[in-house]
């Protein structure tokens, strides 16, 4: 059997590494073979060691190792829990179990990140460092006893112990997907305004966003990345809409204002033979070239037969002749809102029938 918990079998020639075996055998419910991928997986690049080549010695290479079996091996365990589920419910589930969050949260309680070596600074207020260092120890795991021993770690020191697999895959986290739903179906603008960016004394770095909803402030967000920092920020909003009616007013307010706005009248109505024929013009060779861009103004519909009966005689008189009128203020007194009878909308259909034939 892979797992040794005979700690007789192992030298340990130091009392830190002693302690550390210990430390490490109540996390991982087996004793290391190589303690080297361990106290690798436990350095944060903060603490600027190097190899005897010069290069910089810490977690990374190893919390990249661990994030991709922590991938397959979560994938796997929820694959075969809930069977028949669809593809887009599993792959949920398992972002979920292997989101910074969640392995942050896991560290703390499972004792890891006490153990992690950095440059003297207090941790525990970002959950990057936790979460990196237990997908580094995952890492160091599979490269001490593989992909075997990394499912069984999963499925007897993770689960059950300290995640409820059911409670996570049916719990609703996603508050920014919440918010834009609701945003939708009230047919609400929304948007995430950056606030700052800035570092960390670790280095890491520190996003803030703030929720704009119709151009109203919503509430902010502070996170270790631009999703965690709009997660807050949406959580917040979605409990201030539910305990603060003046704050939904406001934002009905300005939607009223904006639609308003939008759904006022244009005073600018194209013209299709306009549309058609004024991007040309005749020079007095004959010859056809482009019209400079200008702002164009709608036709009346007296110089609309003009044109149209000029066109049909295929001269170009009639079309000179109305270029001098392009000034002139579109006519709208014909225009009119007012409700149609049935018997006018009939005798329309009527005579236009007659025109047809």
């Amino acid at each position: 059997m892979w797992i040794n918990n005979i700690i007789g079998f192992i030298k340990l020639p130091f009392r830190k590494e002693k302690e550390l075996f210990s430390a490490l055998y109540d996390i991982l419910g087996f004793f290391p073979r190589d303690i080297k991928y361990y106290q690798q997986a436990l350095m944060h690049k903060s603490i600027g060691r190097r190899n005897d080549k010069g290069k910089p010695l810490n977690n990374e290479r190893l919390e990249f190792l661990g994030d991709a079996i922590l991938d397959a091996a979560v994938g796997d365990i929820v694959y075969r829990h809930y069977e028949g589920k669809r593809e887009g419910f599993l792959t949920n589930t398992r972002s979920k179990l292997v989101s910074r969050e969640t392995l942050g949260k896991l560290a703390n309680e499972m004792g890891l990140s006490q153990l992690i070596l950095s440059a003297g600074r207090s941790n525990s207020h970002n959950s990057y460092v936790g979460g990196n260092a237990f997908e580094a120890l995952v890492g160091a795991i599979y490269l001490d006893r593989g992909y075997e021993a990394c499912m069984w770690f999963w499925e007897n020191r993770v689960l059950g112990k300290h995640i409820d697999l059911d409670k996570v895959a049916f719990k609703e986290v996603n508050f920014k997907s919440k918010l834009l739903e609701w945003s939708q179906k009230n047919k609400v603008r929304m948007e995430y305004r950056m606030l700052k960016q800035k570092k960390d004394d670790n280095g890491s770095p520190i996003f803030s966003f703030q929720v704009m909803l119709e151009g109203v402030e919503g509430e902010c967000g502070s996170g270790f990345s631009k999703k965690e920092a709009q997660q807050l920020a949406s959580k917040d909003t979605l409990q201030k809409l539910k305990r603060e009616p003046q704050f939904v007013d406001s934002i009905f307010k300005a939607k009223s204002d904006r639609t308003k706005m939008e759904e006022e009248p244009t005073m600018m109505v194209p013209d299709p033979e306009k549309e058609q024929q004024d991007f040309i013009i005749s020079n007095e060779s004959g010859e056809f070239e482009t019209e400079s861009v200008e702002i164009l103004r709608p036709l009346s519909s007296k110089r609309a037969e003009l044109e149209c009966a000029t066109s049909l005689e295929g001269k170009s008189t009639g079309i000179a002749e109305g270029n001098s009128k392009l000034d002139e203020e579109f006519d709208l007194s014909d225009i009119t809102h007012k409700e149609k009878s049935r018997e006018d909308i009939i005798a329309e259909a009527e005579a236009a029938a007659f025109a047809e034939g």
